[in-house]
């Protein structure tokens, strides 16, 4: 091969090496604008989630607030004070009560999710158990436990009856009842200790 024959060859490989490195990184700049597309529609996808999530169990707490008193007081509870997503902070730590329902003497805590998990319940039982600590109020008070569900899964319904706990669930056309039968005894989650 004459030296002007190998120049060209070699001119022509480098020619070559150069266009397929810049589409190289022509293909490498398109997949980090489409990673970082995929990246910002799961973002969106998880707000839209979270939006979804949190307005279905907005929905749940206008389901159950309006009738809850009624429900208990049916029950025997006689609680005429409804109170919305109470808040307390206490040594750095944050606990948040959907709806808490109240007398003189006695307090129902409900939790509401859209989708009731048997996770769902530990967790509330675990606030019930440091209630007094974010609400001193209540030391002296009977605590009584509710949790309400649009879906109810994993037979947490069961779960937390067994545990003490009141069930609320929606039956009917939107209608929301207490679906413990007339054998169920609450737990009461509260601080007193028990005299004599």
């Amino acid at each position: 091969m004459a030296e002007q024959d190998w120049r060209e060859a070699v001119a022509e490989v480098w020619q070559l090496f150069r266009e397929t490195s810049a589409q190289i990184q022509e293909l490498k700049d398109r997949f980090q604008e489409t990673d970082m597309k995929f990246q910002e529609t799961d973002k969106r996808i998880n707000q839209v989630t979270g939006l979804f999530t949190s307005q279905w169990g907005k929905m749940i707490e206008a389901l159950v607030q309006p009738n809850a008193l009624k429900l208990f007081q049916e029950w025997g509870i006689e609680v005429h004070r409804v109170y919305q997503r109470s808040k307390s902070q206490q040594n750095g730590q944050t606990m948040e009560l959907d709806l808490l329902l109240e007398n003189d003497r006695q307090v129902v805590v409900i939790e509401v999710k859209s989708t009731l998990r048997v996770a769902d319940v530990q967790e509330f039982m675990d606030d019930l158990k440091q209630l007094v600590d974010f609400f001193p109020r209540y030391r002296d008070y009977e605590v009584y436990g509710a949790v309400a569900g649009l879906e109810i899964v994993e037979e947490a319904d069961l779960y937390a009856y067994r545990q003490g706990l009141f069930v609320l669930g929606v039956v009917g056309e939107g209608m929301i009842r207490i679906k413990n039968d007339e054998r169920f005894r609450p737990k009461d989650w509260g601080g007193r200790k028990d005299e004599g």
